[in-house]
């Protein structure tokens, strides 16, 4: 009884259909959207917070008006949640749930905006400052406007949906990437048996 030495033609590798998976999964342009406002957002609450530790500093330099000083903390220390927020950072929707929803993060934002809008100083020694507050709190202002109507329209949700299939595809990618990398290691075990 001979053995048949011609084998059967292999079916199609995993790393074949893997990098047709990669071919077909392009980048996502709701994904690739949603990075650059996070982003934009998170530029806008940094140059709030830098507004508010200098209308801070000067608030408690002067000694005018500590009230001042003291909001502008605040400011600051909402803000950097803000950008925190933005980062996607597990921990911070881990303990603030309420973050993971477009809609608390632009009402967050909002507020934000509103604390660095408020107790504007209007003197005229100081009228650059003002514009960069007010450019500064309606940029987040805008931000945040934008995050709550697009969490009502469920944007959020959907991008977080696009989030999961994306992370599932590429970590099926990485398993069939590996079992290939198993096969051919087994395949090479088995060459020299033959032999």
């Amino acid at each position: 009884m001979e053995r048949n030495e011609e084998t059967a033609p292999l079916p199609t590798s995993p790393r074949e259909s893997s990098s047709s998976l990669r071919a077909r999964s392009g980048p996502d342009l709701l994904l690739i959207i949603c990075r650059c406002f996070r982003v934009v957002t998170a530029l806008t609450a940094i140059l709030c917070i830098a507004v508010n530790l200098i209308s801070a500093v000067r608030s408690f330099t002067d000694g005018s008006d500590v009230f001042n000083g003291i909001f502008r903390c605040y400011a600051v220390i909402v803000a950097l949640i803000v950008v925190f927020a933005e980062t996607e950072w597990e921990f911070m929707t881990k303990f603030w749930k309420v973050l993971e929803y477009w809609v608390g993060r632009g009402m967050l934002q909002i507020f934000v905006a509103v604390m660095t809008r408020a107790f504007p100083d209007y003197s005229s020694k100081q009228k650059q400052f003002v514009v960069l507050e007010n450019v500064a709190s309606y940029m987040l202002l805008a931000c945040g406007v934008v995050y709550v109507v697009l969490g009502i329209l469920c944007i959020g949700c959907l991008k977080r949906s696009l989030q999961q299939k994306k992370t599932t595809r590429e970590q099926a990618i990485k398993d069939l990437e590996e079992l290939e990398r198993k096969r051919e290691e087994l395949q090479q075990s088995l060459v020299p048996e033959r032999a």
